[in-house]
């Protein structure tokens, strides 16, 4: 398990043995040739390893922290106090059927409605990232030691680097005239896709990640990971929030702006 420096917190600590036990499981399911896959009411895709990864975190989570609450993309919410664990067993599912390596488990803790731990765990890279406020953001590459992670410095949108995840989710949002608008604003545009977006802000090699059509379990461990990093993350219209089912995420200098472009296209 990588460790951070600093001496992490119990919850990072449980949160990062918990990546540990996901990607026992995950990996070894990666290009299976007999995987599972179904597909949920709402026309996505789950694997037998989405559905083994959360069941067996929930059950570590019950059974450690049996005080604390759950949210789960497959077996749901159970509320509890005011911590809540936050999960998404594989960030990605459409990547990992495929066999591409872009996915990940997402790990979260929010206390009093605010994510105080993220870890995203992305054994098909080789990497994992991770935070808790108030410690900073670490990366670490298999076999590489842990390095803390900072947001990129560019402060002009003609400069930066987009990554707006897919045409799609913008344009069933209502949106694709303020996607073509940051587009035409921005130097570089790319749809690297799900959690690595974020990573890629967070360590400094891109400079804004907007997208639509998200869960709390897709963001929650995302923000803490940003922000450490120092970045700034709300949804689209600037709303400290990852409950509102569109995200922005940049490095803070740009965010003003691309709220500014993307209000100003849709008038």
């Amino acid at each position: 398990m990588p460790q951070q420096p600093s001496s992490p917190s119990a919850d990072l600590e449980f949160a990062l043995e918990l990546a540990d036990l996901a990607d026992s499981i995950s990996l070894p399911r990666f290009r299976a040739a007999d995987l599972r896959i179904d597909t949920k009411p709402d026309r996505t895709f789950v694997t037998d390893a989405d559905k083994a990864v959360e069941d067996a975190l929930r059950a570590r989570i019950e059974a450690e922290r049996p005080e604390d609450g759950f949210f789960g993309e497959e077996s749901g919410r159970e509320d509890k106090g005011t911590r809540r664990w936050i999960l998404d067993p594989i960030d990605g599912t459409s990547n990992f059927l495929r066999g591409v390596p872009n996915w990940a488990t997402l790990i979260a803790l929010e206390v009093d409605g605010t994510q105080t731990v993220g870890v995203v765990s992305a054994p098909g890279f080789g990497m994992r990232w991770w935070a808790e406020i108030g410690g900073g953001a670490w990366g670490q590459e298999v076999g590489k030691d842990s390095r803390q992670l900072h947001v990129s410095g560019v402060s002009d949108l003609e400069h930066a680097s987009l990554s707006f995840q897919s045409i799609e989710q913008w344009r069933l949002a209502g949106y694709l005239d303020s996607l073509l608008a940051l587009e035409q604003a921005t130097w570089r545009d790319r749809a690297y896709g799900d959690m690595w977006s974020y990573m890629l802000l967070a360590e400094g090699l891109v400079d804004i990640v907007a997208e639509f059509d998200v869960k709390p379990y897709d963001l929650a461990a995302l923000v803490p990971i940003v922000t450490e990093a120092g970045g700034r993350f709300t949804d689209i219209e600037g709303n400290e929030t990852a409950w509102n089912g569109s995200s922005l995420a940049t490095n803070g200098h740009l965010h003003d702006a691309v709220i500014t472009t993307v209000a100003a296209a849709r008038k």
